[in-house]
């Protein structure tokens, strides 16, 4: 008779995970199971976290076929019954602090976790974007599966072009935020973000919003972040994040939208050589423009 080879994989809470054989039923947080899709693997179910609703977030879900593959649900209304009985070999999560299993309250991560494998990738402040992408190419490479080698030269071409645009005449200031409504919005400390650091790295002249309390965010009216003067604003898609023709009640927002270039930003987008390359060249194209 022939026998399983046991799988193993140590993730980034310093958990050896361990199944009996190489795992082929996999439940993920959506950006993780985009993720896994742009290497090859296609999920049995999906969760949200706490920011999500009753419906998943197309946003973060890149290029998942979702209405072909089971929406769990999000946040304290997902049941550990209800992601058992997906019958799943491997739940794939993130972690922003090396500890907590993001989107999974919990109790539901202590329960999910003594009955199937959970594996927890982190994608927080300190991890730079490369190695958020190596961590997840090391699980899909694990589970058999990963990116084509096109993909690898495609990434390099879009990193070449947001150089070379950061480094050419006029330099825009690029500003990332989450619109929290008409009066407020989120500016992201660029240094707590992995895509935004390596834009920094490459050369992109991001602003700081001013110290203060928040890790990730730094909350504002929309007086102050138009005063930053950007010439590129990186705005949130997610669906938490206000809409921007919900904003445009408000006198600052307006004049901020009328001298800055636009670019769909999305915090939790897959760890993907190709999702990656899709966020580089939309930025390199904006800056160019906005150089004139």
């Amino acid at each position: 008779m022939e026998r399983s080879t046991p799988w193993e994989f140590s993730d980034d809470r310093g958990r050896l995970v361990v199944a009996g054989a190489r795992p082929s039923r996999i439940v993920a947080y959506i950006p993780a199971g985009a993720t896994l899709w742009d290497h090859g693997i296609r999920p049995v179910g999906l969760f949200g976290s706490q920011h999500d609703g009753a419906t998943p977030d197309r946003t973060k879900s890149g290029e998942l076929p979702l209405g072909e593959i089971a929406y769990l649900g999000a946040g304290s209304d997902l049941h550990p019954d209800t992601v058992l009985e997906a019958e799943p070999d491997l739940v794939v999560a993130v972690t922003y602090d090396g500890d907590a299993v993001y989107g999974l309250e919990s109790k539901t991560a202590q329960e999910l976790e003594a009955h199937v494998p959970v594996v927890a990738l982190g994608v927080g402040p300190g991890r730079g974007l490369a190695t958020v992408r190596e961590r997840f190419a090391a699980l899909a490479g694990s589970l058999g599966a990963g990116e084509p080698a096109s993909a690898a030269v495609e990434l390099d071409e879009a990193e070449d072009a947001v150089r070379e645009s950061a480094h050419g005449r006029g330099r825009p200031r690029v500003l990332a935020l989450s619109a929290a409504g008409p009066e407020q919005a989120h500016l992201a400390r660029p240094g707590a973000w992995p895509d935004l650091r390596t834009l920094i790295e490459h050369g992109v002249d991001l602003l700081e919003p001013t110290a203060g309390p928040g890790a990730n965010w730094c909350t504002v009216g929309w007086a102050e972040a138009a005063s930053l003067g950007a010439d590129i604003v990186l705005t949130d898609v997610r669906a938490n994040a206000a809409p921007v023709g919900t904003l445009r009640t408000n006198a600052h927002w307006r004049a901020l939208e009328s001298t800055a270039r636009l670019v769909p930003w999305n915090p939790e987008a897959p760890s993907s050589k190709r999702a990656h390359t899709r966020f580089f060249r939309e930025v390199a194209d904006a800056m160019r423009a906005a150089a004139g």
